[in-house]
């Protein structure tokens, strides 16, 4: 059975229909989802896009944490769902606090737009469950807050449950750490700042992106 990926779209995403079409590419089939709306019709994985939820006018996610869709979002995560932030989207997740930290201005106050050599670092998340730990991947950022901070005990307790998912080889945004993602304690929530959705092609400058889009429609 094919998988169902719902993207939710928010006012000023803008992702959506890339990650829409990269999961349709990879053997699943991607279906938009508003943000009003109230349910999230069975699908069987969401994605929250990247973009400029609601203009960023406040704070990065923070007036899209109270969008209505979230609460389901909140409850298929809970219930195992398979819950996927991309850029804005993991800003998101860390503000509706389904995963810790938070999201900063990049070190030096400049925007980023550039590739990005990958490594996993586990294999233990939705995102990460068919590639193997140490797999170096090139997939490109696109941000302006992407730089990833959180307290010393928070980064011990990724640390400690193999929660940091991917790290920068050259930390282009000054996370802790060279944190690129992370995911929550039962690994079906994850947040990545780069974005797989646009290296799915050759024609892109890599498929690497699309091997991170199996494993979340993988359903091992």
């Amino acid at each position: 059975m094919t998988a169902k990926v719902g993207v939710v779209v928010f006012p000023g995403s803008n992702c959506e229909h890339d990650v829409v079409e990269a999961v349709d590419a990879v053997g699943g089939s991607g279906e938009l989802l508003w943000h009003k709306d109230t349910n999230l019709n069975n699908v069987d994985a969401v994605v929250l896009p990247g973009g400029f939820a609601h203009g960023d006018y406040l704070r990065t996610g923070a007036m899209a944490r109270f969008s209505p869709i979230m609460d389901a979002v909140a409850r298929f995560a809970r219930k195992g769902g398979p819950v996927v932030g991309i850029c804005n989207g993991f800003q998101i997740l860390t503000e509706a606090q389904l995963l810790p930290g938070a999201l900063y201005k990049n070190r030096g106050l400049k925007f980023l737009c550039q590739p990005a050599v990958l490594r996993v670092e586990s294999t233990g998340s939705v995102l990460t469950r068919g590639l193997a730990q140490g797999d170096e991947l090139n997939i490109p950022i696109n941000h302006f807050e992407g730089n990833y901070i959180c307290s010393e005990e928070t980064l011990a307790e990724l640390r400690g449950d193999s929660r940091i998912v991917l790290t920068y080889g050259e930390n282009p945004n000054g996370a802790t750490a060279d944190i690129a993602g992370i995911c929550n304690e039962n690994g079906n929530v994850v947040g990545l700042m780069p974005h797989p959705e646009r290296a799915t092609h050759p024609l892109l400058g890599s498929t690497d992106g699309a091997l991170l889009l199996k494993s979340l429609i993988s359903g091992d």
